[in-house]
């Protein structure tokens, strides 16, 4: 017969479970993206996975301040989720035509104390709004430029007797003055 504190034995002696696999995220602790104590944490292969840029970015984000990062007791990188965030952010405002010191200089306006909110976002967005309608305004320019430079043939604003007689826009400066300037 079994007693009941021989089955509690029994039980009180079994394996523990399995711990979680490696690549479970861990606690981390508050970082420079304003991540809360004991949220999980991410390896550089899964903020890779999870953002679609390659992990010799995320570390030359890093480098450059743009990204936070704590390493481990092995040296491993961890980074924590608002990190996903700021990579997305990173990659739109580069798509926008923004240098990595504007984006540093965007980035370091997020609270340091906690998790940026959808305000803390939109606030850095707005700053922005007027820059990305100037590149909208510049690209359809250039579209409609296009198909006029395209059907001369010559594809020269020094040489092109229609948009550019005598070289007029040299005088406007360097570059592709009608396109930058949005002027004729």
């Amino acid at each position: 017969m079994h007693s009941p504190s021989a089955a509690r034995a029994g039980a009180t002696s079994a394996a523990p479970p399995p711990p979680p696999p490696s690549s479970a995220a861990r606690p981390m602790p508050p970082d420079a993206d304003g991540a809360a104590p004991g949220e999980p944490s991410l390896s550089i292969g899964e903020v890779a996975r999870r953002t679609g840029v390659a992990a010799s970015a995320l570390r030359f984000y890093e480098a450059r301040g743009l990204l936070a990062a704590e390493r481990t007791a092995g040296g491993s990188r961890r980074y924590s989720r608002t990190a996903l965030r700021r990579v997305a952010f990173i990659v739109f405002a580069q798509r926008v035509g923004l240098s990595l010191a504007e984006i540093r200089r965007a980035l370091d306006r997020l609270p340091r104390d906690r998790v940026p909110t959808g305000a803390d976002w939109d606030a850095l967005g707005a700053m922005w709004r007027e820059r990305i309608d100037a590149r909208i305004a510049e690209l359809e320019r250039l579209r409609a430029s296009l198909t006029t430079c395209i059907g001369c043939g010559c594809l020269s604003l020094g040489a092109c007797a229609l948009l550019n007689p005598n070289d007029r826009a040299a005088a406007r400066g360097a570059g592709p003055r009608y396109w930058i300037d949005g002027t004729r």
